[in-house]
Order: C-alpha cells, then sequence, then structure tokens
C-alpha cells in the first residue's frame, strides 16, 4: 500500500487526512525503521507494508466506533505504537495512554512522541499492575496485542469505565469466542459486536471485537498473570 493507497483507502473509512498527519506518519516510519535496525520492533520493515499492516491496519478501528465521541483510550500491549500512536495522529483530542512492558519499546514511543511533537503518556508496567490503580478508568481500552481473547478480556476490561468499551483487533480467530464469553460475563461485560473484514488487498484476515462494560470492576478480581494464563476467570475465581 503506497502513500496514495493508503489516502485512498482513509477516505473510505470517513477518516480526515491532513497534511500534518500524513508528515507525521512520514517521520514515524522512517524513525521505526532506523530503531528497528538495532532494536527489534517489528518484523515489517518495509515502507508500503508499514502504511498497510501498520498504519492503516490501526485505524480500521474506526470500523467499530466513532472516536471523536471519547475523550480517552488507552492501548494496552502497545509495542511500536500501534495501534495506539497512530490513533493520537489522526485523533488528537484523545487523551491516550500507552502501556507496555518491554523498557527497549517504551523508550522508543517516549522518543517518537516528542520526535512527532504529540502528548501521550507512555507506561513501562504490565497490564495487571497498572490495573491496581486504574480500575474503571478509560472510555476505551484496545490492543492488537497476541494473547488470546479470555487473557485480553481479563486483562483489559478491569480498566475500562461503565459503559466504556474494550475493543480487541485480531487477525484470525485462533481461540473461539465461546472461550472468553464466561471471564466477560464475570467482569460484568457483554460482546455487542463482532466485524470480520479482509485488510486491503485480502492481505489478512480481521476481527475487531466490541465488549462494552456494564458495571465496575472490584479490585478483589484482579490477578496475577500467571493465574490469568492458567486457570480461566470462573466464579470465584482467585
Amino acid at each position: 500500500m503506497n502513500k496514495d493507497t493508503f489516502i485512498e483507502e482513509l477516505r473510505k473509512l470517513n477518516i480526515e487526512v491532513k497534511d500534518d498527519y500524513l508528515n507525521k506518519l512520514d517521520i514515524y516510519m522512517n524513525y521505526l525503521i532506523e530503531y528497528n535496525s538495532h532494536t527489534n520492533l517489528t518484523a515489517i520493515k518495509e515502507p508500503e507494508e508499514i502504511y498497510l499492516k501498520h498504519f492503516y491496519d490501526s485505524l480500521t478501528i474506526v470500523k467499530s466506533v466513532d472516536l471523536s465521541r471519547y475523550n480517552s483510550l488507552v492501548d494496552i500491549g502497545s509495542g511500536a505504537g500501534f495501534p495506539g500512536m497512530v490513533l493520537k495522529i489522526f485523533f488528537p483530542q484523545l487523551n491516550i495512554t500507552l502501556i507496555d512492558s518491554n523498557n527497549k519499546k517504551t523508550k522508543f514511543l517516549i522518543e517518537l512522541s516528542k520526535k512527532l511533537s504529540l502528548n501521550v503518556d507512555v507506561v513501562n508496567d504490565r497490564v495487571e499492575n497498572f490495573s491496581k490503580n486504574n480500575l474503571n478508568k478509560f472510555d476505551i481500552v484496545t490492543s492488537r496485542a497476541v494473547a488470546n481473547l479470555r487473557v485480553l478480556a481479563e486483562l483489559a476490561i478491569p480498566l475500562v469505565k461503565v459503559d466504556g468499551l474494550f475493543i480487541a483487533l485480531k487477525g484470525n480467530m485462533d481461540d473461539s469466542l465461546e472461550d472468553s464469553i464466561s471471564t466477560i460475563e464475570i467482569l460484568d461485560s457483554k460482546i455487542i459486536n463482532r466485524i470480520t473484514f479482509n485488510l486491503y488487498n485480502n492481505s489478512g484476515l480481521r476481527n475487531i471485537i466490541v465488549i462494552k462494560k456494564e458495571k465496575s470492576t472490584d479490585v478483589k478480581l484482579l490477578r496475577p498473570y500467571d493465574k490469568i494464563i492458567k486457570k480461566p476467570l470462573k466464579k470465584n475465581s482467585k
């Protein structure tokens, strides 16, 4: 996907494209390629692939939500800033927090935010630790992390405020929605939408799962990561 095609496809998504946004993406891409030459951030290194599988893919979240209506968004497992940093460029009104436990990646994000003159909060921590002091806080939590949906839901939903959304950006659904439903229900949330589509030019299957939170999360439901991984959340889980 070259830049012209990228612009055309964003217009189909009703995303406003400004020269300033495109200039920031150029800076982003060049710094990503430079940084990636000495620190592994992404396996995607060619400009056209970056436009498609990082920039455009991040923005497909608008298929599921009108971001102009929201104030705060946290991107968990943000890595090199996808989708969170890209969303900040195109939706500058959003107060965005990027969380990653990898120090090398958060260092990149901090330097990138300076180069782009973007005010984002970058947090170097595990999500389950961050949640302890940030329960029920954010309008939207999103993630392109590779963990299965059950695990992602338990990590993400505690951060979402009541009536807010957890939006999981997934490729092929290697785990069924059914496996995650019990966890989602225990966390007083429900799946309200699933959008399945092929990325531009049949470059890969994508699923966007939208989960709405109905009640606040009690701190007692927070569990360490090893328990989240090994033991699905059930009634009276500890």
